[in-house]
């Protein structure tokens, strides 16, 4: 319901997952195989010696500095560009607003009710169930219009279907007393928490 890219994520996550993974066993190679560390070294001293010509060859004229730094710090800067717009798209699509509509009653005038309310709701009546390990409720805007995402944990045991029936009675009441119908979505999911946690009982 959100407009984060998550399949980017997931792909510089792998990246950024598989370079630390590559970096992890090229130094407990380095530090447990001989044959490695002795090509780094001749591998790195050939390297430095080549980036250091390279710096030679793009020196101002007549000056020591070389304009590869420039360019160095111009890729910086598009470099920080794309991760503030990176993280500028992260969690876009929530609102803070479940209903705005115009009353034409004997005073005429705008009725917004906050998301908060239909969140703070939903969360109050689902705490107390004991066949849940856990339930987030937030209001996300989609195609111009408010909705109700509500996911939820279930223990185990407890029939998806019959928890659905009984959630979705709760937002029919909630329609009830908002005075418009709202679209949700139910996600019924499972983690470690539903696996290792177990229902309170009384004794």
């Amino acid at each position: 319901m959100t407009s984060t890219p998550s399949l980017l994520n997931r792909i510089l996550i792998g990246l950024l997952g598989f370079k630390l993974l590559a970096g992890g066993i090229l130094l407990v190679l380095l530090a447990t195989v001989p044959a490695v560390a002795t090509w780094w070294h001749g591998w790195s001293g050939a390297a430095w010696a080549g980036m250091n010509q390279a710096f030679n060859g793009t020196r101002f004229p007549g000056r020591p500095e070389s304009w590869l730094w420039i360019v160095a710090a111009l890729a910086l800067v598009v470099l920080i560009g794309l991760m503030v717009a990176w993280i500028a798209q992260q969690g876009k699509g929530r609102s803070n607003l479940l209903v705005a509509e115009f009353d034409p009653g004997t005073v005429p005038g705008d009725v917004r009710i906050s998301g908060g309310v239909a969140e703070q709701a939903l969360k109050h009546a689902l705490a107390e169930r004991p066949d849940l390990a856990g339930a987030t409720v937030a209001t996300y805007d989609v195609q111009g219009s408010p909705a109700l995402k509500i996911r939820l944990q279930p223990r185990q045991g407890v029939a998806p279907h019959l928890l659905a029936a009984e959630v979705a009675a709760l937002v029919t009441g909630l329609d009830a007393v908002v005075g418009k119908r709202t679209p949700v979505l139910i996600h019924i999911g499972a983690g470690a928490r539903t696996r290792f946690s177990r229902a309170e009982r009384v004794r």
